[in-house]
């Protein structure tokens, strides 16, 4: 089989398509033929060695994928092949990967490969942020930050269908335009001059009282300054460069709350909330409450292009790699 693999995390050129044995499923395990792979920021940033968690070498990239069950191993009865399914599991940049049969999940009824191949991160650390971390509840307004990314449009997707009125924040026209086609009800710049005012107004005056933050940019700062009494600032993730600092008076004066959303941890400590999360979020897939749109779509071949366009930040819902092309 094609596998992409690195033994340097230095730049993409350390990466290259070669063949590789085809694996076998063991006892407890499953074998999927690879159909796409998600492709998010922070899968770039550790193919480039520069996520907080270095991966050992050699390396291979994709940890969210979907695709077609072909082999099973001793005790797996539930699943046989030919399932279509979704998984989470290191090394998808390859035509079949091996998975241990608690990391896969039958895909949700109506959704494409492509669809499948980015729903768990995304999906499951909106729903962490809102449900287990902010206490999300029915008629409190939401600022997304990114909204027009892949875990942005997440955010946008699981506030509305929790109640939440949503504000997205997004760098560009057309990203604005297409977070309120996600279901956003209003869509602000980023410009810091003036950005505040703007947010108050699309607040009606009020403020937000959820902040999900996968940028922690330059308006990290403003963005606490204007939440609304009892607020919660969710800190997701640091697209927008250095780690900004945060007065710590700012929380007394708001009686507000920075809290942290990891959604590794999360899993890891705290398994049963995660798996409650996912059942409702593979409800609502089902049921079409949420309805992920699928960005920028690569050939296998255009591996690099694809962790290169992810680093960008400059595409829009989540990148896919399309690994087999039937």
């Amino acid at each position: 089989m094609k596998i992409v693999q690195a033994h340097a995390l230095d730049s993409l050129d350390d990466y290259a398509m070669v063949d590789a044995p085809l694996p076998q499923a063991g006892v407890g395990e499953v074998r999927i033929r690879v159909a796409a792979c998600g492709v998010g920021y922070v899968e770039a940033l550790r193919a480039l060695g520069k996520y907080q968690v270095k991966p050992p070498l050699p390396y291979t990239p994709g940890n969210e994928f979907s695709g077609v069950v072909d082999q099973v191993g001793a005790g797996v009865t539930d699943v046989k092949p030919g399932d279509h399914v979704m998984a989470t599991s290191g090394g998808a940049f390859a035509e079949f990967v091996v998975v241990a049969r608690e990391r896969v999940d039958a895909m949700p009824s109506g959704l494409s490969f492509d669809q499948a191949a980015g729903v768990r991160v995304n999906y499951e650390t909106a729903l962490l942020a809102f449900r287990n971390r902010a206490r999300l509840a029915a008629g409190e307004t939401v600022l997304v930050f990114g909204a027009a990314g892949g875990t942005g449009v997440a955010a946008v997707q699981m506030a509305r269908a929790m109640g939440a009125r949503v504000v997205a924040a997004a760098s560009t026209p057309a990203k604005r335009e297409f977070a309120l086609a996600q279901g956003a009800s209003v869509a602000i710049d980023t410009e810091v001059e003036g950005w505040r005012d703007r947010l108050k107004e699309a607040t009606d005056g009020k403020g937000p009282d959820v902040i999900f933050d996968p940028v922690c940019g330059p308006l990290f700062d403003p963005a606490f300054r204007s939440l609304a009494w009892n607020g919660r600032h969710l800190v997701v993730g640091f697209v927008g460069g250095p780690i900004p600092a945060l007065k710590s008076n700012l929380t007394l004066l708001k009686g507000a709350a920075l809290v942290g959303v990891d959604l590794r941890q999360f899993l890891l400590n705290e398994p049963e909330a995660a798996a409650t999360n996912f059942a409702d979020i593979q409800r609502w897939l089902g049921d079409g409450t949420l309805n992920p749109p699928v960005g920028r779509v690569f050939a296998f071949e255009e591996y690099r292009e694809a962790l290169e366009f992810a680093f960008s930040g400059s595409g829009m819902a989540k990148t896919v790699v399309r690994i087999a092309q039937d």
